[in-house]
């Protein structure tokens, strides 16, 4: 059944304005936060104050652990956001596939200026794209030039469009050959953009070299090892485990929020993406990866070895990119690493620290047409770590 635009927008203006202010706690102990800590209560419900229909926020530290949630789960019954739900982690699963590749490297089964065209040979060509002149590395950095195979997998942005092809799948093979029908951006090496067939790639080469799907790699070499029970890569399949909060995507400015949980498949299941994980999770990955426990000192050194980053609207100045990774500023000084995703609907923003010692996860769920409300949003993201962060600081994180 259809509800009207009109009644979705009532309907979701409504359950926001009810949404109750959740205390800040330590989990499992019912005890206020310290007063260091308030504020990230504060910073999740502004982020609701901005337009996120539904926000959660998990902060570990050497004090204890925090999760805070702000507006709604579910706009039609009003519950609230799971504390440790279900989240689509998007391009945050980048940050694993370059873990892996790294791992490779460390092993050496592979190199980091080995070509394309030596590990899939025939497969970056056409339209003046050329695999014999990109390496693991510009993948890995987005410096390749490789055009982004998501604009073709989305050919209606509505949301009739959404879903009319949410259901569409496709290989690996076949998102990159949808990226060579367009020439490249620049030569391998001479600028940085942001292109998610990187990635594809980057986990077609992980089954090269090893025999396994990419996932498969994730799972034996992260996922298990760590204990990271919650994180999964589902594939095809399109629907979040439960518990989880619905996501909503704005299309149109002014426009309804449209239900977005069910995963957009043409680019939700690959590895530029397709994790599904929890806050705990995506900590406990950060921090050990920061912690080196999973790279050996070389190969977490080239992961954060950093190049200038543009800067984007809402975005703080002084961003680096390295290999999977982000390194941000902290106004009290220092910086943090961590990499975003997003899909329709939803985001998550994990933040760690450089010795592992704190980390930040911020999920919101539901993203809006208008740009400036993105903006104002995203800001509010940037205010909520920075904050988290340097509080763990002055509260006694030990930094390097």
């Amino acid at each position: 059944m259809s509800i009207p635009r009109r009644r979705i927008i009532r309907r979701a203006a409504t359950a926001l304005a009810a949404a109750p202010l959740l205390p800040l706690t330590l989990p499992g102990t019912g005890t206020a936060a310290p007063p260091r800590f308030a504020r990230l209560q504060q910073d999740a419900d502004a982020l609701r104050d901005a337009g996120v229909t539904g926000v959660s926020a998990r902060l570990d530290t050497p004090h204890g652990t925090w999760t805070v949630r702000s507006g709604v789960g579910d706009l039609g019954t009003g519950r609230p956001v799971p504390l440790d739900g279900y989240v689509r982690i998007g391009s945050t699963t980048k940050t694993f596939v370059a873990t892996v590749l790294l791992q490779l490297v460390g092993e050496g089964r592979v190199s980091l200026v080995d070509t394309v065209e030596r590990r899939l040979p025939g497969v970056v060509r056409g339209s003046g794209n050329d695999g014999r002149r990109v390496t693991l590395r510009h993948l890995l950095q987005q410096t390749s030039g490789i055009p982004d195979y998501t604009a073709d997998v989305v050919p209606e942005y509505s949301a009739e469009g959404y879903r009319r092809n949410r259901w569409t799948t496709y290989t690996s093979a076949e998102r990159v050959a949808l990226a060579m029908k367009h020439p490249p951006s620049f030569e391998p090496g001479a600028d940085r953009e942001y292109s998610n067939t990187n990635y594809v790639l980057a986990g077609m080469v992980i089954e090269a070299v090893t025999g396994r799907p990419w996932d498969e790699e994730v799972r034996s070499r992260i996922l298990r090892p760590l204990r990271l029970v919650r994180t999964l890569a589902p594939g095809d399949r399109p629907f979040l485990p439960r518990p989880h909060a619905r996501n909503h995507q704005q299309f149109e400015s002014g426009g309804p929020m449209v239900d977005t949980t069910v995963a957009y498949l043409p680019f939700d299941g690959d590895a530029d993406g397709s994790l599904i994980g929890t806050t705990a999770d995506v900590n406990r990955f950060f921090t050990a990866l920061m912690r080196g426990e999973l790279l050996a000192p070389a190969q977490l050194a080239e992961m954060r070895r950093t190049i200038e980053v543009p800067r984007e609207p809402g975005s703080p100045p002084g961003r680096g990119g390295g290999l999977g990774l982000y390194r941000t500023p902290l106004s009290c000084g220092g910086e943090y690493w961590g990499h975003d995703g997003s899909g329709f609907g939803s985001t998550v923003h994990p933040a760690v620290t450089p010795d592992g010692q704190a980390a930040v996860t911020v999920s919101l769920h539901s993203r809006p047409a208008d740009e400036a409300t993105a903006v104002r949003q995203l800001q509010g993201v940037g205010d909520l770590i920075d904050h988290a962060l340097c509080a763990a600081r002055d509260a006694g994180a030990r930094w390097r």
